[in-house]
C-alpha cells in the first residue's frame, strides 16, 4: 500500500482530533490551576458573565467568569488590573477554542498591601496611638452628633433611626463623604475637617456598611488615621461588620461592630431616662417627705423651748419691775436730789474758772515783763536812736558806717518821735 494510501487509511475526523484534545487537557489539568496575570480586553455583559483575557506580557489566554462566580468578587475589575485567578481549563470543540473558566478573582498585590497595613499598625502601636488610656470618654447626654459617611447609602438611615428613637433631643449633622474608591480618604480627611473646623458636634460617628477589604481600604489610610488619632472631638468608628477591624477603629475612641451600634453608643436611651428620672422623682419624694417630718419634729421641740424661755424672761422681767418699784421715789425728792446735785457741779465749776484766768493772768504778766525788756522802745528811752538811710521813696537800717557816704540822708528814731539829717562827713573808728 502507498504512502498515501496508509495516510488517508490513518486520518481522523476533527470532532475526534477536537475530542481527543479535550481529554488530553483534562487529563493535564484535572483540578482547579492558580494563575495571575493583567487583565485586558475586559468587557462585563448584560446576562452578568465577564469575557475578558488574561496576559503576563509575552502570553494571553481568554478568560470567562460566569456571574455566578464574579458575584463574590470583592473588586472593581477592569483594564490593567494584576489579579490571582483560581481556573479551570477547558477546550470547547464546537469552535475550537481554548479559554480559562475562572471560579474566583483576587488582587495579586493584596498581600504585599496586607504586609504594609501590618507594618503601619505596629508603627502607630510603637507611636502610642492605639494605647486605651487616651481614648477619650463620650459625653452621656450630646447636643450634636456628626456623622462622616455617605449620604446615600442606608449607614444614615440607620444611625437616624437609632437616634430617633433614643435621644431626639440631638442635633444630627451629615458631614458626606466617599467611603469606597480611590478618592475616598481625601474625601473622609476633608469631611472630618470640616467637623473640626465647625466645633459644633460633641461626637463624630465615622462609619460605613460592611463590604470586601479592598473596600475597606480607605479607612486604613495614614493620613486618615492619624487625623482621627488627633481630632479634638470623641469619635466612635463603625466600619464593615463585627468580624472587620481597620487601622481607624484601633485609634479612634470607641469601636462599634455596626453603625447601629454606634448610634447605641453615642446616645442615651430616653426611655431608660425616663426611668432613671422616674425612680429619682420617688426617691427625691421620700428623702423630702422625711425632711419635712423631722422638720416638723424640730418645729415642736423648738415651740415649747421658747415658750419654756418666754415664760422664765416674763417672770425675771416682773421681779425686776417689782424691784423697780420699790426703788422709786416721789418727783420732789427727785428734785432735790437733782438740785443738791447741780449745786455741788456750779460750786466745782466757778472754783475752776477762777483757778484758770489766775493762772492766765500770771501768764500774761510774765510775758509783759519779757516783752518789755526785749522792746525796742526801752532801748529808745535809754538814750539810743534808730538810723535809717532814706533813698528815694525806700529806707534800710543803717547799722555799720560802711554802709553811708557823705550828703546821704538819714532818718533817726528816738523815744518820742525822729527827725531827718544829712551826712557831713564819716569817721569810722577802730573796734
Amino acid at each position: 500500500m502507498s504512502e498515501q494510501a496508509q495516510s488517508d487509511a490513518s486520518a481522523v475526523t476533527v470532532t475526534a482530533l477536537a475530542t481527543q484534545l479535550s481529554h488530553a487537557l483534562n487529563r493535564a489539568f484535572p483540578s482547579v490551576v492558580s494563575v495571575e496575570g493583567e487583565l485586558t480586553n475586559f468587557k462585563a455583559y448584560p446576562s452578568g458573565h465577564w469575557y475578558f483575557s488574561l496576559t503576563d506580557g509575552e502570553s494571553t489566554l481568554s478568560c470567562t467568569m460566569f456571574k455566578g462566580a464574579n458575584r463574590t468578587v470583592r473588586l472593581v475589575a477592569r483594564d490593567g488590573l494584576k489579579v490571582r485567578l483560581s481556573v479551570e481549563v477547558n477546550f470547547y470543540p464546537p469552535n475550537g477554542r481554548l479559554q480559562l473558566i475562572a471560579r474566583s478573582m483576587a488582587e495579586a498585590g493584596l498581600g504585599d498591601q496586607k504586609a504594609r497595613l501590618d507594618a503601619l499598625r505596629a508603627k502607630l502601636v510603637a507611636e502610642g496611638l492605639t494605647d486605651p488610656a487616651r481614648k477619650r470618654p463620650l459625653p452621656q447626654y450630646p447636643q450634636c452628633i456628626g456623622v462622616i459617611t455617605s449620604p446615600k447609602g442606608a449607614v444614615i438611615r440607620d444611625i437616624c433611626t437609632v437616634l430617633q428613637h433614643r435621644w431626639p433631643l440631638a442635633e444630627i449633622r451629615l458631614y458626606s463623604a466617599a467611603v469606597q474608591g480611590d478618592d475616598a480618604p481625601t474625601s473622609l480627611i476633608e469631611a472630618l475637617r470640616r467637623a473640626h473646623a465647625e466645633k459644633q458636634c460633641d461626637v463624630l460617628i465615622l462609619g460605613r456598611g460592611g463590604g470586601s477589604q479592598e473596600d475597606l481600604f480607605a479607612f486604613n489610610d495614614e493620613a486618615l488615621v492619624r487625623l482621627v488619632a488627633s481630632s479634638p472631638i470623641p469619635i466612635v468608628t463603625a466600619v464593615g461588620h463585627e468580624t472587620d477591624t481597620g487601622l481607624v477603629d484601633l485609634v479612634s475612641d470607641r469601636r462599634a461592630a455596626t453603625p447601629s451600634q454606634a448610634a447605641e453608643l453615642v446616645s442615651p436611651d430616653r426611655a431608660e431616662r425616663a426611668q432613671y428620672l422616674a425612680a429619682q422623682m420617688t426617691r427625691l419624694a421620700q428623702r423630702a417627705g422625711n425632711q419635712i417630718a423631722l422638720a416638723e419634729q424640730r418645729l415642736e421641740l423648738l415651740t415649747y423651748r421658747l415658750d419654756d424661755r418666754a415664760d422664765r424672761f416674763v417672770t425675771r422681767l416682773s421681779d425686776q419691775l417689782q424691784t423697780l418699784r420699790q426703788r422709786l421715789v416721789s418727783p420732789a425728792q427727785y428734785m432735790a436730789l437733782k438740785s443738791r446735785d447741780l449745786f455741788h457741779l456750779a460750786s466745782a465749776l466757778h472754783a475752776s474758772m477762777h483757778r484758770t484766768v489766775e493762772q492766765y493772768r500770771i501768764r500774761l504778766s510774765h510775758a509783759a515783763g519779757a516783752l518789755d525788756v526785749l522792746s525796742p522802745l526801752a532801748t529808745l528811752g535809754r538814750g539810743y536812736g534808730i538810723v535809717q538811710r532814706i533813698h528815694g521813696a525806700h529806707a534800710h537800717l543803717i547799722g555799720s558806717i560802711e554802709e553811708l557816704e557823705a550828703n546821704d540822708t538819714v532818718s533817726i528814731r528816738l523815744r518820742d518821735g525822729a527827725f531827718n539829717a544829712e551826712v557831713l562827713s564819716l569817721i569810722k573808728e577802730t573796734p
